[in-house]
């Protein structure tokens, strides 16, 4: 594949109707993009590969939540504080730049974890300077990469277009559990747009402002992370790229990745659970079933430095590309209780499920109540997330609270990076027995999120095919945007009248089908095949005695007849692949 290969494929998916530059008649703005006709019909057969995939074979439901998000409901999450990327701006001209990326363009240095005051050392270091005008470089700071906004008028409560699709899943966590039956395991799934001001997105449709992203929340029991499903995907093979092994310096990076199977990998402990196991195996399963090329896959872990802060581990799986190399475009995380605990404490609504036991039992517990009068006064619009924390509590940890605050007088309890000193006749305190028919649980929630555009770029490249007569999209049938091309092989003796008639024949039966009669009949099969059209269906003399067609394949270029009466089937059949 030549060095160009991205403006060859940008080039056809520009005159062919798969992605525009948006606002191009103003000048166009970095960090959009429009899909064309060609392109909305790929981007939502991807989606609708991940729907079947997810809602169809692992019975998982989705829900669709409004892309304005409240203050309060970000803030609980962290991403008011959390969501932000290193900024520096240029003291001349005032342009903003990406820091870490900034350095990475100028100097051979790995600049994922490093500080604030890490990133400004490296820019003076090596003299880096503006690239527009090469004016001094200023301090680096954090920018939040929410698009703020306001919601009702007079701007008076404060929104953010959502930077994720996750968080309207959790704020429903109630309602669903009740739709679940309170049963865990189950999963959710919300597709859609999100948004992130990216401070200098400078990379097409890899790094854009708006998005859109398929994100599925997997809610467990935090004690019983295994599979049901382990077993069948036990053996797959897949390309890991361990924390470990990419912090070994000694190694090169080819030897850093390892093929193993997935039972292996959970049985070493280089993946934590069999649910981020099982998830890995289904997210190389997709991208290998849409097209992506299976050697140009690995699924690399997030170093410590780097993980978000609501992660306890988290797998990228990664996309070779020509100009960009190895993009994320899955990511499979462990976010544990934290969103639910954290909604929960500012909600002062309690998020949990109620576990029943395989038989009852009688412990020895505490109730632990706030003295509302004393803590009312003394914390109050916090004594809603205080008594949402103390409910919370699960019987081990209200033992390690009684024990403390009777040992000591008082416990500081930490919600959301607040501290709280509650003292002991802050609460009253009694030691009870009581039958229990189960436990209340605050689930742990493992999430994958796809990165649909960065996917649906990938899927283009890997299928971009150059000949010495034509190039090509090898798209699968299934997956193509268009699926026939219907030819008249000369517009005369009734060819175009058939032509069309089997055109929309083939659309009323569910198969998106063009009519095309412009120009050399081997002009109009290279067009269909640029645009990575499977089947060409060509009506000529022979289709007037017996009703038969030409159907070409588009890869290998065979032909063979098939009766018009019978090519709905034919193509169904082949549709499948």
């Amino acid at each position: 594949m030549s060095k160009d290969i991205y403006e060859k494929i940008m080039d056809l998916a520009r005159r062919r109707g798969y992605l525009w530059s948006s606002f191009e008649i103003y000048g166009g703005i970095a960090g959009f993009v429009d899909y064309g006709p060609l392109g909305c019909l790929l981007k939502n057969n991807i989606i609708s590969k991940f729907r079947e995939q997810y809602i169809v074979k692992e019975g998982f439901y989705e829900i669709e939540s409004p892309t304005v998000t409240p203050y309060e409901v970000l803030k609980a999450s962290g991403h008011v504080d959390n969501f932000t990327d290193p900024i520096v701006e240029c003291k001349n001209c005032l342009e903003s730049f990406r820091a870490d990326h900034l350095i990475e363009e100028f100097v051979d240095v790995d600049t994922e974890g490093k500080t604030l005051k890490e990133l400004e050392e490296l820019i003076r270091k090596h003299d880096i300077r503006c690239p527009k005008c090469g004016g001094e470089l200023g301090e680096v700071k954090k920018f939040n990469l929410m698009f703020v906004t306001s919601i009702g008028p007079g701007g008076k409560r404060t929104g953010y277009m959502r930077p994720e699709t996750a968080q309207g899943i959790f704020i429903q966590f109630r309602r669903l559990a009740q739709f679940f039956r309170n049963k865990l395991p189950f999963g959710v799934v919300q597709i859609g747009k999100s948004y992130r001001n990216e401070i200098s997105p400078r990379q097409g449709v890899i790094r854009l402002r708006e998005f859109t992203q398929a994100e599925i929340e997997y809610f467990v029991h935090p004690e019983r992370k295994e599979h049901e499903k382990f077993d069948l995907v036990k053996d797959e093979v897949v390309p890991l790229l361990p924390a470990e092994r990419q912090m070994d310096e000694n190694l090169s990076e080819d030897e850093k990745v390892i093929k193993i199977s997935i039972g292996e990998a959970v049985e070493k402990g280089i993946i934590r659970h069999q649910t981020i196991a099982y998830f890995i195996a289904l997210t190389k399963r997709f991208l290998e079933a849409i097209g992506i090329d299976k050697d140009k896959i690995r699924f690399r872990q997030h170093l410590p430095n780097e993980m978000a802060h609501y992660a306890i581990d988290c797998w990228d799986a990664e996309i070779y590309t020509e100009r960009f190399g190895w993009i994320e475009c899955v990511g499979i995380a462990d976010r544990t209780d934290y969103d639910l605990r954290s909604h929960s404490s500012h909600s002062g609504v309690e998020l949990s499920v109620f576990v029943e036991l395989d038989e009852e039992r009688e412990i020895e517990t505490y109730e632990i109540n706030l003295n509302y009068k004393v803590v009312g006064r003394i914390f109050k619009k916090d004594t809603k997330a205080i008594e949402a924390y103390i409910n919370n509590l699960s019987e081990k940890e209200k033992e390690e609270f009684v024990k403390n605050i009777e040992k000591d007088g008082k416990i500081t309890i930490n919600i959301d990076g607040k501290e709280f000193e509650i003292l002991k006749d802050y609460v009253e305190i009694k030691k009870v027995k009581k039958v229990i028919k189960g436990e209340k649980v605050i689930p742990h929630v493992i999430e994958p999120s796809y990165g649909i555009d960065r996917i649906t770029y990938c899927l283009l490249e890997h299928s971009y095919r150059e000949e010495e007569d034509r190039v090509y999209l090898d798209l699968k049938p299934s997956i193509a945007p268009i699926k026939a091309y219907v030819l008249p092989l000369v517009n005369k003796d009734d060819m175009p009248k058939i032509a069309k008639e089997i055109e929309q024949m083939l659309r009323e039966n569910g198969i998106i089908a063009e009519y095309d009669d412009s120009g050399a009949i081997g002009r109009r099969y290279m067009r269909a095949d640029e645009i990575g059209v499977p089947f060409c269906i060509t009506v000529d003399g022979q289709t007037l005695e017996d009703k038969t067609v030409t159907v070409r394949e588009r890869n290998t270029r065979e032909q063979v007849r098939v009766k018009i009466d019978e090519l709905v089937d034919y193509l169904k059949e082949r549709l499948k692949e």
